[in-house]
């Protein structure tokens, strides 16, 4: 088709495509539909195909100019954007479908316009990203963090035993419970009762943290407890809120830990022969996931600084989808569906859109990273060979302990290997941003504090 195009950019990287189709093409488009509809079509007074053209147009006249209208519009605009030569910056994203601005009126002897406005990826200018100068906590593995580790090595270790009749619940037992909330006079609120719940005292996994209410009571013994949440509880739910709560404490164990000793060590893996083997484990494990955590620290201290010099205007399409993504997300960890989560939300009297809303500032300043990231690698003009995807690969099973055939299986059943290529590039981005800018020691902080955020 003979078709001539304005781009036009608007606010927050939306953007109209305005679009004229030559007459002859319209005149064209439009007799191709009415010749299908004639060959097709089975009209009182005539045999199947043999109606004429003006009988048609007489009898459907205004539906086949709509329909013509439309099919126009969509190959035209389809026409557009699969041409190599249109400017990728102007290509709607995956996820914004162009909209018609004003419906057009067909005329079949005149040029065809309209317009369609779209959601486009954000134009970005990253203007400064190397010199730059950043902090991140100075931290290192203590002894402290080594003993923490082998008292959790121990506790995984340990025989659980039941305690005596009439024996008091202390920190540490593991205690199953069954609970429910109270109204204010005391009544249960059944679709609050959970039954046999199982935590160890002093861990706080609990939603209501009543672990000290339980240590001191008995197997069988049931208690009714207030609790009032301080307004930066964890959850919000339970945040500045006056809970009553009824625990019934059905089952009481005791923990034998293991010494520590080589025993021990040998009883967690065969390689350990002694038990400075392990120690010497533990500190390499938890240097490494400090490590890790200190680059990500170092990426996102720098990322925020180039954010704070960068503007970017993101699309609303770009968030509202990104949203939804950790909705879902969201209820895949609570192995349900999004639909079932939203009714479980539901009983807190929120409703998605204000739940999702508390997230969106959390969102754009991701997306705004995201962005800046995508845009230097671009610039960087970087890639991911065949060979790297293939080193990735065995890297992976040595991390994971699966083989080499099963992980190369899953990426590339399940069109991942680009995504995986993308990780790669994004790395190769990333070691260039902690080459070129400097990170500087910050505050002393606890190994703990960092590596648990």
């Amino acid at each position: 088709m003979a078709i001539t195009k304005e781009i036009t950019r608007l606010e927050h990287s939306n953007v109209k495509l305005t679009v004229t189709v030559g007459k002859e093409d319209v005149r064209t488009q439009y007799d191709e539909l009415l010749s299908g509809y004639s060959k097709n079509l089975q009209i009182p007074g005539f045999r199947k195909g043999k109606a004429p053209k003006d009988v048609l147009e007489r009898k459907f006249g205004s539906g086949l100019k709509e329909e013509a209208l439309g099919r126009i519009i969509e190959k035209s605009i389809t026409d557009i954007f699969e041409d190599e030569g249109f400017p990728k910056g102007d290509r709607p994203l995956p996820y914004s479908t162009p909209q018609v601005e004003e419906e057009p009126v067909l005329a079949l002897d005149s040029d065809l316009s309209f317009s369609v406005v779209y959601d486009v990826m954000p134009a970005v200018n990253v203007a400064t990203w190397k010199g730059l100068e950043v902090e991140a906590p100075d931290v290192s593995v203590s002894e402290e963090d080594i003993s923490r580790e082998l008292e959790t090595v121990r506790d995984r270790n340990a025989i659980v035993q039941d305690k005596e009749d009439g024996e008091e619940a202390l920190k540490d037992d593991v205690v199953t419970v069954d609970y429910l909330e109270l109204s204010e006079a005391g009544e249960p609120l059944d679709d609050t009762k959970r039954e046999d719940f199982v935590f160890t005292l002093g861990s706080g996994y609990n939603l209501y943290k009543f672990d000290d209410e339980v240590v001191g009571m008995k197997k069988g013994e049931s208690k009714d407890i207030t609790k009032t949440y301080a307004e930066d509880f964890t959850d919000k739910d339970l945040a500045g809120k006056t809970i009553k709560l009824r625990i019934t404490l059905s089952a009481l164990k005791k923990k034998i830990l293991p010494a520590l000793d080589d025993d021990l060590a040998q009883d967690v893996d065969e390689k350990f022969k002694t038990l400075d083997d392990l120690k010497a484990d533990i500190r390499g494990r938890l240097t490494k996931n400090l490590d890790k955590r200190l680059r990500d620290i170092s990426l996102n201290n720098l990322l925020e600084k180039i954010s704070a010099e960068t503007p970017v205007e993101i699309p609303e399409s770009m968030i509202r989808i990104e949203l939804d993504s950790r909705w879902r997300n969201l209820a895949r960890r609570f192995n349900t569906s999004a639909e079932e989560l939203l009714k479980i939300m539901g009983t807190s009297g929120k409703g998605y859109e204000q739940i999702i809303e508390e997230w969106r500032p959390d969102v754009i300043k991701a997306l705004h990273s995201r962005i800046i990231v995508e845009k230097l690698m671009e610039e960087q003009k970087l890639e991911a060979s065949d060979d790297e995807f293939e080193k990735e690969i065995v890297n992976l099973s040595a991390e994971t302990g699966s083989s080499v055939e099963d992980i190369k299986k899953y990426y590339e059943q399940e069109n991942m290997k680009e995504y995986l290529k993308e990780e790669i590039k994004e790395r190769k981005l990333f070691d260039i941003m902690l080459a070129e800018n400097t990170i500087k020691k910050g505050k002393q902080e606890k190994y703990t504090d960092i590596v648990q955020q």
